[in-house]
């Protein structure tokens, strides 16, 4: 795996199921006795037109984009997680027959945007 087919992974299995998850979530909760607080959210999302629960599913999915978007910028080390001066750097290796640094050139954030 290089760092372009670990972004596209991110998109599929991180991305996108928390973007579907979330909706799903709202449309309708799973379990037999969920939180208030997910049936509050339920009850308001099913209650909007058609057009406000797409800009609802926009809004999750600018949300998510943004979460992944920062943590990326922290293994990139261009958002700092430290107050120090001196700060370390966090390395993210993929490791299957060989070993791939795949933050080496402390992109990630660029590539997935």
């Amino acid at each position: 795996m290089n760092t372009n087919e670990f972004i596209e992974a991110i998109k599929i299995v991180v991305r996108d199921a928390a973007i579907e998850d979330s909706i799903s979530l709202l449309e309708s909760p799973p379990g037999r006795n969920p939180s208030k607080t997910t049936l509050d959210l339920t009850t308001f999302y099913n209650r909007q037109a058609n057009d406000d629960k797409e800009m609802i599913n926009k809004i999750i999915e600018s949300a998510v984009d943004e979460a992944i978007f920062g943590l990326l910028c922290v293994l990139d080390g261009v958002r700092a997680i430290e107050n120090e001066d001196d700060k370390g750097t966090l390395d993210l290796y993929f490791t299957k027959s060989k070993s791939v640094h795949l933050n080496k050139d402390r992109n990630l954030h660029d590539i997935y945007n």
